[in-house]
């Protein structure tokens, strides 16, 4: 089965609509970021992004297909005619070539949504919430993308101890109050100092928000108010975890969804040679390390 193939039945299975809109193949992030589509798949690699230790891991397993749901190339869009000079580029480049790899960025069709039982829920964070235990506790009316929990009053170790474990992290980076106890949790998407801000710290506020789990965040503005109202006494807290660490556990979900459908594909006599491709996950690893104050 060739690579080309496999992208079209993981587009089938997919949601169309992202952000609003359509999903048109002219203005999709779910392009070809590098390599040739048209050869035969050797094996699958899911993660959330290619970096140097997971192209090499994915070319020693002999597998000759990445799908990645972040950039390649280190810009929105992945434009490399301002690379030509940039030696990590070319490195880069060399080791893609040197083990033949083709990487297909999957991003808005995964939030677009994985087709489950009729209806299509994000992948990322649909994903996270099958892994992390959540699905039960979902408090959000928006069920398509699962980004808000009540779950059962726990601390802020207990927590800490379930996303290090569950998202494969070295630590975490803590905001608020060490002794909050923490029932409402919602993920917000980025944070980055504008109005929406305020709409976010008036929810948090309105709603009895305990937790946020949170991607780019500012130090201003969100990050401010939790701070202050930690120390006011309220139950307020952020495990910044960076949005490629919270992002990639969805990717690891989605590598055990995309082996389903192949296996199903095999099994209905569609395509007995898509049950034989392996479909393996490889984290990116945590983006952070962390050096302690001696």
């Amino acid at each position: 089965m060739k690579i080309a193939e496999i992208i079209e039945i993981i587009k089938k299975h997919s949601g169309d609509t992202f952000a609003g809109r359509k999903i048109e193949e002219e203005s999709t992030r779910d392009k070809i970021l590098y390599g040739d589509p048209d050869q035969e798949c050797t094996g699958v690699i899911c993660t959330c992004y290619a970096s140097p230790d997971v192209i090499k891991q994915a070319g020693e397993m002999g597998c000759n297909f990445i799908i990645v749901h972040e950039s390649l190339f280190w810009n929105h869009g992945d434009h490399t005619d301002w690379l030509a000079d940039n030696t990590a580029f070319q490195k880069k480049k060399a080791l893609l070539d040197q083990y033949g790899i083709c990487i297909w960025r999957f991003h808005d069709y995964i939030h677009a949504g994985l087709e489950e039982d009729g209806k299509y829920v994000d992948g990322i964070f649909g994903g996270m919430a099958r892994l992390l235990g959540w699905d039960e506790y979902l408090a959000d009316e928006d069920r398509e993308c699962p980004r808000y929990f009540v779950i059962p009053e726990t601390t802020v170790s207990q927590l800490a101890r379930l996303l290090n474990d569950t998202f494969g992290l070295k630590g975490l980076r803590f905001i608020g109050n060490p002794a909050a106890r923490i029932r409402r949790v919602y993920i917000p998407m980025h944070i980055m100092g504008r109005q929406g801000d305020s709409e976010l710290i008036s929810k948090i506020n309105r709603e009895q928000i305990n937790c946020l789990l949170t991607m780019e965040m500012v130090d201003f503005t969100v990050c401010e108010y939790m701070r202050d109202a930690a120390m006011l006494g309220e139950d307020r807290c952020i495990f910044a975890l960076g949005h490629f660490n919270l992002e990639e556990i969805g990717m690891r979900y989605f590598a055990e969804y995309l082996r389903g459908q192949l296996a199903d594909r095999a099994a209905g006599q569609m395509d007995k040679a898509a049950g034989q491709i392996p479909v393996k996950f490889i984290p990116s690893g945590d983006a952070y390390s962390y050096i302690a104050a001696e």
